[in-house]
């Protein structure tokens, strides 16, 4: 039977006044990044997309930079070393690279190559996606949310035609007529393509917030009506923002890598992931090593984002406040005793 007494228990009290003292005294920012790094799986993302992302930068270099791996990705080595499989191989605990690591394709270009320059790509449109869909999500969404009436309605019918529109069939178009010149113009179609989503959200966040004292108290103080959209309110609104822009970049990259698998994404002499894998799918058979990098650096870039946008999601969200374990309670009651008898 549930008890009616509104006073909690004493354990639970004292959980709540730990979790509260825990947090005394600190800003927004620095409780969501404490609970954002005691996010196990985010962190561990967090540091494999970052060293990743080094790598993919740094090997092949970009545009006019020169990077540190000696072959680059049209360079052919007329040696076809070990029958073009992988090269790299563990000697004891420290693996040993060798001349081509990821192996050689039918013609002898080294895959790592060629994988870090479908990355690169693969990274461009995932950042130019997520960048450009979030502000316009947001600016339609805040606009949406903050005035109401005709601007509302106005608004929600523009976004329900963008939903209505099949988002695989015009990148296709787009990718199939300018992917082998213009690589960033598919990001760019993708991010005018998938906002709706989060407009809706903020939208939502925006007809909440703007009836919170706050706002009230912006508009006495005279802040006019962009000062307080942009500067009072998606302060408070920046969670729900941030979690969906990586949600969305993760969806950008599958949605890439499937396109160009197809054929209608990015096209030669271009190179994207998807597009390296529909290019030697002929070679499953002979050849599976071709199919396992780009593969796996797709997986590598949908997860981890998959993984930081959950912790983000945990780490912007109130309820997921961390009550500290009873083990904890018990080991520091008794320190704190040690501590009154040492004295």
């Amino acid at each position: 039977m549930t008890s009616n007494n509104p006073n909690p228990g004493p354990e639970v009290a004292f959980k709540l006044a730990a979790n509260a003292k825990e947090t005394e005294g600190l800003s927004l920012g620095k409780i969501v990044w404490g609970r954002f790094v005691r996010h196990k799986a985010a962190m561990v993302s967090a540091v494999v997309l970052a060293v990743t992302i080094v790598v993919v930068l740094s090997s092949i270099g970009v545009g006019p930079i020169p990077g540190w791996w000696r072959w680059g990705p049209t360079d052919i080595d007329p040696t076809i070393v070990n029958g073009g499989r992988p090269t790299m191989a563990w000697d004891g605990l420290f693996p040993t690279f060798g001349e081509h690591p990821f192996g050689q394709d039918q013609i002898g270009r080294d895959v790592f190559a060629r994988t870090m320059q479908g990355a690169q790509v693969s990274l461009l449109v995932m950042f130019l996606m997520g960048i450009i869909a979030t502000a316009v999500g947001v600016a339609i969404g805040a606009f949406s949310g903050f005035y109401r009436g005709r601007t509302d309605f106005t608004l929600q019918r523009v976004t329900e035609v963008f939903i209505a529109i099949p988002t695989i069939v015009v990148t296709a178009v787009i990718g199939h007529k300018y992917g082998a010149d213009n690589p960033a113009l598919f990001g760019i179609v993708l991010g005018l393509l998938l906002w709706p989503g989060l407009a809706r959200l903020v939208r939502a966040e925006y007809l909440s917030l703007r009836e919170r004292e706050f706002v009230d108290a912006a508009r006495v103080a005279g802040a006019s009506d962009r000062a307080v959209m942009f500067k009072h309110i998606l302060p408070n609104a920046i969670g729900v923002v941030i979690v969906n822009a990586t949600l969305l970049m993760a969806t950008a990259t599958i949605l890439e890598a499937a396109l160009s698998f197809l054929g209608f994404g990015i096209q030669p002499p271009n190179v994207s992931l998807g597009q390296l894998i529909n290019e030697y799918q002929t070679s499953f058979s002979t050849r599976p090593w071709l199919f396992w990098w780009p593969g796996i650096f797709i997986i590598i870039f949908a997860l981890t984002i998959n993984l930081i946008g959950d912790g983000l999601r945990d780490a912007f969200d109130p309820r997921q406040r961390r009550v500290p374990k009873t083990r904890e309670m018990n080991k520091k009651a008794v320190t704190k005793a040690e501590t009154e008898v040492a004295q």
